[in-house]
């Protein structure tokens, strides 16, 4: 067994999260984290809502609340909708916890002392109509080193090049179109330069990355300068230093803090459990994987790494902190052919999905033609074919017809007689995905990984369909036998799809007669603030429970009953009718 930290990125709660969000850091995250848990491994998964910065300031002013209210508002949200798509995690919080306050603080407050956090005066946006900084991702204009039109002030996506806002050509508010204003600031910047080296050596070190993250990774260090940490903004955690932390209009930078909420949110577990953060945090064994949308690369593979080097260089009361054993970054899920974007309303939002097609559903689809490696276009007319061609006609089929002739025939799960070439060859090939799925999934390879797992489903169907039970009237002894190996196959097979079908795995368990927990699910709890703050939302479960990663022999004389469909075959009208809603 080892510590196996799962860090999932944290939605910006200044709204509710969509489908590409989730195929980007929830269900790669718990998959992961199931199949590990499964696999007998001691599994930390942590997140929870981003709630500083700017965007949640704009937002809240345009609807006449406080900053705190808003976030308040969708970080329910969004811990309802994370809790119904099955997302398992150990704790889900906030940045708005005094614990975090105090994590993020103290982070800084030792890169500082150990002279990786340097004041400099720099040139910062400032909205001429408002008077209020603008932050430097809500400035777009044209990229001054490839000539890419809608770069952002804090990086291009287009050549992956850090920037600052003034470097751009033509820069824009994206909040009013306006050209900012550069007026002179002073700032505390972390020394990346200074750092640069041992980044190089960290990252060089990385084996079995994605190549296209690693590529990107190593490809920042051509470009490093000094990032600045802090802001002109009031919405944020304080500067913990004399003269700045009682300035009302500085504050930490969102993306300082947001990173370490990996490790503020393991603290909160920690304080709230009572157990051990050392395995996952200090241990030289322990491993920490990362889940995110190719967006938020810089912040994982560079900065965040960075202020941990920074942090270890001499560490303060949490000692010597694990940088990242994997960054496990996601392409872009499109809709339709255009980018996601709530303004424009291209967005299907997550709780839309899930209350019409449930969330098993939405977990198929990422699994199997999600963006884990490519951008990937998410079309209405293509959910409708994997929902009904592989969901219902495969697997969900498969289980249907089986059980129901067991029930018919037999009433419980009959005893095999004699094994024929047949039958061995398809429970071997079950036994065998095992090893291989595992082995996809723990590669963060979870297409090849389902496509396994389906393959071998296809092969239990070919099976049923070629001994062909049904027209056995006079041989109970081999009909038995038939429908004994295909629940077999059945029950492994649900176990290989536990990790991207956690909901319908648990009802196929009961339709096999299982009894208890099969596939242990997240619970919303009302939590305290541990610090004396306000209450909040959090996610969590006991996970303990739940089937193991193996082949588990089904037992002779369990009642089998008539089955109802564990999937919902949907008309092909739900097209023309998302499509309609989608461009209304």
């Amino acid at each position: 067994m080892s510590h196996v930290l799962a860090a999932v990125a944290w939605p910006y709660a200044n709204g509710p999260r969509h489908i590409g969000h989730v195929s980007g850091f929830g269900v790669p995250s718990d998959v992961f984290s199931r199949y590990m848990r499964m696999a007998g491994h001691d599994v930390l998964m942590v997140s929870g809502t981003d709630e500083h910065g700017t965007p949640i300031l704009v937002e809240a002013e345009k609807e006449g609340v406080t900053p705190q209210a808003l976030a308040d508002r969708f970080n329910r949200v969004i811990v309802e909708d994370l809790t119904a798509l099955g997302l398992s995690y150990d704790l889900f919080t906030r940045t708005t916890t005094r614990n975090h306050y105090h994590v993020a603080q103290e982070l800084f407050k030792v890169v500082h002392a150990n002279g990786y956090m340097i004041e400099q005066t720099t040139h910062g946006a400032i909205s001429p109509s408002t008077g209020r900084t603008l932050p430097d991702r809500f400035i777009e204009g044209t990229c001054p080193i490839c000539g890419y039109d809608s770069a952002r002030g804090d990086q291009c996506d287009n050549c992956g090049n850090q920037l600052d806002p003034q470097d751009l050509i033509n820069p824009k508010s994206r909040i009013n179109g306006e050209t900012p204003e550069f007026i002179e600031t002073q700032h505390y910047f972390l020394d990346l330069p200074a750092l640069a080296d041992q980044l190089g050596d960290w990252l060089r070190s990385r084996e079995g990355w994605r190549p296209n993250v690693l590529k990107f990774s190593l490809n920042l260090l051509d470009d490093v300068r000094p990032r600045a940490m802090t802001r002109d903004i009031d919405w944020g955690i304080p500067v913990p230093l004399p003269g700045w932390e009682d300035n009302p209009a500085k504050r930490l930078y969102v993306w300082f803090d947001a990173v370490i909420g990996y490790f503020s949110a393991s603290v909160e577990w920690s304080r709230r459990t009572g157990k051990d953060l050392s395995e996952w945090w200090n241990s030289p064994e322990a491993r920490s994987y990362y889940f995110m949308g190719k967006d938020n690369i810089t912040f994982h593979s560079q900065i965040w790494p960075a202020e941990l080097l920074a942090y270890n260089a001499n560490p303060g009361e949490y000692g010597k902190l694990n940088l990242p054993t994997e960054v496990v970054s996601s392409e872009y899920l499109t809709v339709e052919g255009k980018k996601f974007s709530s303004s424009r309303r291209v967005v299907i939002y997550v709780r839309d999905f899930l209350d019409r097609y449930g969330p098993d559903a939405l977990r198929y689809y990422i699994a199997v033609a999600g963006p884990e490696s490519t951008d990937t276009n998410f079309t209405w007319a293509e959910f409708l074919r994997r929902n009904n061609d592989e969901l219902v006609a495969g697997w969900g089929n498969l289980v249907n017809r089986t059980l129901a002739l067991t029930a018919k025939n037999f009433g419980e799960i009959p005893a095999p007689a004699a094994l024929s070439e047949e039958d061995e060859a398809l429970l071997a090939t079950v036994r065998g995905a095992f090893a291989t799925v595992g082995e996809h999934i723990g590669n963060h390879r979870q297409k090849l990984a389902i496509n396994e797992a389906m393959r071998v489903v296809g092969e239990a169907n070919k099976y049923l369909s070629d001994q062909a039970p049904w027209k056995i009237k006079d041989n109970p002894e081999r009909l038995g036998t038939i429908l004994h190996t295909v629940l077999q196959a059945i029950n492994d097979s649900n176990t290989l799809l536990t990790p991207f079908l956690p909901h319908s795995s648990q009802k196929i368990f009961e339709l096999l007669g299982g009894q208890g927990v099969h596939a242990p699910m997240p619970q919303i709890e009302e939590a305290e603030d541990l610090d004396g703050g306000p209450g909040y939302p959090i996610i969590t479960g006991d996970y303990t429970q739940g089937t193991k990663w193996e082949s588990t022999p089904i037992t002779v004389g369990t009642k089998i009953e008539a089955p109802t469909p564990v999937f919902r075959k949907l008309d092909p009208s739900i097209v023309d009718e998302e499509l309609a809603r989608f461009e209304s």
